[in-house]
């Protein structure tokens, strides 16, 4: 069997769907082949943050996301002492972003995938293929299986968003190195009391406990933990990951005791690495495919929405104008590469700082984010740079306030000051206004 389409793309994650609905939104006629047929039984990611929402606004979704998940407008940074008492505390504020888009929002991962699908199965140019697995690529065609059955499906354009072990990069020979850290990460929902709705980064010089509210009185936690410590931990009693949570977070007593057995608990193994490329002929990768990110600032899933975004307006483009040369891909590399490469450096350097369990760290750590707080312009470029809306890198003068050598800024950004650093259209899209070949 051959089917036929203009594009294909492989993996039906939140990237591949949010791309695919972005595609058939503008009339091109997309089959995307989805391997898993059950949810999958490893964590995604939950966090959606505001550039992300921006994107779903634009397609016509952020009323029902915003209505099924839970608003986080500030994250709390705790910095306890050795005997567990809150030696500073310090907050990242979203409503230092001025415009529509202050705020993150936690949305269970299948959740949101639902709604993707649920829009672009409303197209009838929409070709969705359930537990299909994508085994490779002839010429000019995807090469599917599902079950002992196999066929084709030919496309002007191959997109892959299969995550970390990528058929369509490994098919266009782009290679990634592996960074690896010195943690892993349990993770596990649970309830959580009505009034915990923001959320809360506990530490102490030598622990890490990460809690992000969700809706439905539900609550994610990360629980930081050195590599090789799964084992061992799981043959202890889980009142012993009761304390753990309870001796750092006082508000989940009495809620994360509901969890009565370790098979709920996930073990997460961070790694970061960049590909090369991102476009090779008339194939594309996004997401994991292209780059993994430490998960310590949440912001894996919002790179993928956020290629999604960029490499979905540019192959509409190209279809509408009948101006599919395939060097016009590489518009979409254009825009993402040093965004993605921001982002990743920056969740490299979160992660560093809560990886060494040293006391001197964890004070450089406190006085960064007491500092990041007191400057009303560190503040602005931190919760920019996180929120996906905009870039602006720190410079000397902000390393040198940071340490303590000069003296916080006192005056705040006006907002128009602070809406020029915003992605305007045209950067997002440059090739609107550069021109197609």
């Amino acid at each position: 069997m051959r089917m036929k389409a203009d594009v294909f793309i492989g993996g039906g994650g939140i990237g591949g769907l949010t791309l695919a609905l972005k595609l058939v939104q503008r009339g091109v006629n997309v089959v995307l082949a989805e391997r898993m047929a059950v949810k999958a039984p490893t964590y995604k990611g939950e966090l959606l943050q505001p550039k992300s929402m921006q994107i779903f606004d634009s397609l016509g979704l952020y009323e029902q996301i915003c209505n099924r998940s839970n608003e986080i407008k500030v994250l709390d940074m705790l910095e306890l002492s050795s005997s567990l008492q809150v030696k500073d505390q310090s907050f990242m504020d979203y409503s230092v972003l001025p415009g529509k888009y202050n705020a993150a929002y936690m949305m269970h991962h299948e959740e949101l995938k639902s709604v993707i699908l649920k829009a672009a199965c409303a197209f009838d140019n929409f070709h969705y293929l359930k537990g299909v697995a994508c085994k490779g690529y002839g010429e000019g065609t995807a090469l599917l299986q599902k079950g002992t059955e196999k066929f084709e499906v030919e496309a002007q354009f191959f997109f892959g968003a299969e995550g970390r072990s990528s058929v369509t990069r490994k098919a266009m020979e782009v290679e990634v190195k592996q960074t690896t850290y010195n943690h892993h990460f349990l993770t596990v929902t649970f309830p959580r009391a009505e009034d915990f709705t923001d959320g809360k980064i506990i530490s102490t010089y030598n622990r890490f406990l990460g809690l992000f509210p969700l809706p439905d009185d539900q609550v994610r936690s990360v629980y930081l933990i050195p590599p090789g410590d799964y084992k061992a931990l799981k043959e202890k009693p889980i009142s012993h990951f009761h304390k753990l949570y309870t001796d750092l977070a006082p508000v989940v007593d009495g809620y994360v005791q509901q969890l009565l057995d370790w098979k709920k608990i996930q073990l997460m193994i961070p790694v970061m690495y960049h590909a090369d490329s991102y476009v090779k002929d008339n194939k594309a990768i996004i997401g994991d495919a292209s780059h993994a990110v430490h998960p310590m600032a949440g912001e894996g899933m919002n790179m993928a929405i956020q290629d999604a975004d960029v490499l979905g307006e540019l192959t509409a483009d190209m279809f509408e104008r009948q101006q599919t040369d395939l060097t016009n891909l590489k518009w979409y590399e254009k825009v993402r590469y040093k965004r993605a490469d921001h982002v990743i450096q920056l969740s490299h350097l979160a992660a560093l700082a809560y990886s060494f369990p040293f006391k001197p760290v964890s004070y450089l750590r406190q006085r960064t984010f007491e500092r990041m707080e007191e400057d009303p312009i560190l503040h602005f470029k931190q919760m920019l740079n996180v929120s996906g809306l905009g870039m602006w890198k720190e410079n000397v003068r902000d390393r040198f306030i940071q340490g303590g050598i000069m003296p916080v800024r006192i005056k705040d950004l006006a907002k128009d000051t602070k809406e020029l650093r915003y992605y305007t259209p045209e950067e997002d899209y440059p090739w609107k206004t550069e021109g197609l070949t």
